[in-house]
């Protein structure tokens, strides 16, 4: 026991006489991070110029080596920023990213790229890409928790990608498209107000590209067609929607959805044509027949060949014969007796 005591003192000793650096598999740098290095690799990755930083970035990337690759690209952004290979080395790191399905940091670092270098080479590449990421979100994808866990889907944070497209290239090819699909996420949300704000901008801002435009308008009208069909006795929504195709039919009379659009505005009148009977025998049930009169020839307007309308042409000859009376102008109190008194002789 003594022996072994004795033995592991010495050993101490040695190592305190005789220190060694040992190798640290987990370093941490400013704007790095925690990132870990084999002994075999020990800071091979760090050069001294930024072209060398760069190239072995490059290097790392097409031989599938993502994390590496990010890791020397960030550390030639952040060693030499104002360099020549500084927009480079942001848009592969960007690139890293989403060759690991880190999607939502790859748009943050795109995101940067184009702030601090807005005249970059591959500028609409990088609009591409971002409307690409957000189109992964807009179908479904989830959110990273602190960016590690896929947990979350979020229209909200997806319509904000959308928004950075546009605001990047507001007359770019993609900015009609990133538009719509904002209309496309409020659909999801099923907030139909604000598809319908989506698709107006859209129709307002890309007006003399027909394609988009009649897109938008059609777009526009269906999510009010949408709203209507969710509120039963709101008859607002149907009326714009009705109002948007008829916009669409004047508009874009060759577009191949004019037949659909017209059976959508017919069903839609026969729609308002319910409502409107239906509060018609409301006001004639509780004996107002001006009103109920009015709300049938309602019905009669919004759709004269329906059925509701042959209804209310039934119900309006009803309420002309004279033994119906309108108790919405009672006769005056003792006017009976005194025709009665007048026949006497």
């Amino acid at each position: 026991m003594k022996r072994t005591v004795a033995i592991l003192l010495l050993a101490l000793a040695w190592l305190a006489a005789f220190p060694r650096r040992s190798p640290a598999p987990l370093v941490y740098r400013p704007g790095v991070g925690w990132t870990y290095e084999s002994p075999a690799t020990k800071g091979q990755w760090r050069k001294t110029r930024a072209k060398e930083q760069y190239q072995f970035a490059l290097d790392a990337f097409q031989g599938g080596d993502y994390k590496l690759a990010a890791k020397a690209a960030r550390y030639c952004v952040d060693t030499w920023p104002l360099s020549d290979y500084a927009p480079d080395a942001q848009y592969l790191l960007g690139r890293c990213y989403e060759a690991r399905e880190r999607f939502e940091k790859a748009f943050k670092e795109y995101q940067k790229l184009i702030e601090k270098h807005p005249k970059y080479d591959k500028y609409e590449e990088v609009l591409l890409r971002q409307f690409e990421i957000a189109n992964r979100f807009l179908a479904g994808r989830r959110f990273r928790l602190w960016g590690l866990f896929p947990l979350y889907r979020s229209m909200e944070k997806t319509v904000e990608m959308y928004v950075n497209v546009i605001g990047n290239g507001p007359y770019s090819r993609i900015a009609p498209l990133a538009q719509l699909n904002i209309g496309v996420a409020r659909e999801k949300q099923k907030d139909y107000v604000l598809a319908v704000d989506a698709y107006s901008k859209a129709a307002d801002l890309y007006h003399d590209k027909p394609l988009y435009a009649a897109e938008a308008l059609y777009r526009e009208a269906m999510a009010w067609y949408k709203q209507a069909k969710t509120s039963e006795y709101d008859q607002s929504a149907a009326s714009q929607a009705i109002g948007r195709f008829t916009d669409f039919t004047i508009l874009y009379p060759s577009d191949p959805r004019v037949e659909e659009v017209r059976r959508l505005i017919l069903q839609l009148k026969e729609e308002q044509a319910k409502g409107a009977l239906r509060i018609a025998r409301f006001y004639e049930k509780r004996r107002k027949i001006l009103a109920a009169r009015i709300y049938y020839n309602e019905v009669i307007a919004k759709a004269p060949d329906s059925e509701f309308a042959k209804t209310a042409r039934e119900r309006l000859a009803a309420l002309k014969a004279p033994q119906v009376a309108s108790p919405e102008k009672p006769a005056p109190e003792g006017a009976g007796n005194e025709a009665a008194s007048e026949k006497k002789p």
